[in-house]
């Protein structure tokens, strides 16, 4: 009997999908929502230097968002899953709307108060957060169905009619 051929030369891609959606995740998880709000909670930073290590950061952690966005989409041809390629294309973009249009404007509002003027009110701040909030739920998907698409690619067709057999019995 001719076994039909499996999705395993997707494996590889699979694991590193579902490993770089992890650590971008956690990455995320530590400067975006924990140590941005902590750096706040220091009694001796000033409001002023607090924003200008908060820009650096975002500066800094924005190009590596960018190279994961482009390592990740860069994987995505060897994806076989549409939802697996919707969400990675999903969280690229909020990288890109993230990059070309909320960080320049949350530069220019930091930099106003490094002046000493005060900028007007913004909901720029809970934009961001909010995107930062979808990027770190669609990542965690994008990992769990990465993941879980290897369960599929671990066994032959005969072997997974033998398990769901024996399930049966």
């Amino acid at each position: 009997m001719k076994e039909e051929p499996t999705m395993s030369g997707h494996r590889p891609v699979l694991f590193t999908i579902s490993v770089l959606a992890v650590l971008w995740a956690g990455l995320l998880l530590g400067v975006s929502f924990l140590a941005t709000p902590v750096k706040f909670m220091a009694p001796s930073l000033t409001l002023p230097v607090a924003l200008d290590v908060g820009r650096q950061t975002f500066m800094v952690f924005n190009w590596v968002e960018i190279a994961l966005a482009v390592a990740l989409i860069a994987l995505l041809a060897g994806a076989p899953q549409r939802w697996i390629r919707g969400v990675a294309v999903a969280v690229a973009l909020i990288v890109a709307l993230q990059t070309l249009w909320l960080l320049p404007l949350l530069d220019a509002r930091v930099q106003v108060i490094l002046e000493g003027s005060t900028p007007p009110p913004s909901q720029l701040h809970t934009l961001y957060i909010a995107a930062d909030t979808v990027k770190l739920i669609l990542l965690g998907v994008l990992g769990m169905l990465a993941f879980r698409s290897l369960g599929g690619v671990l066994y032959s067709r005969q072997d997974r009619q033998d398990r769901q057999d024996r399930q049966v019995r």
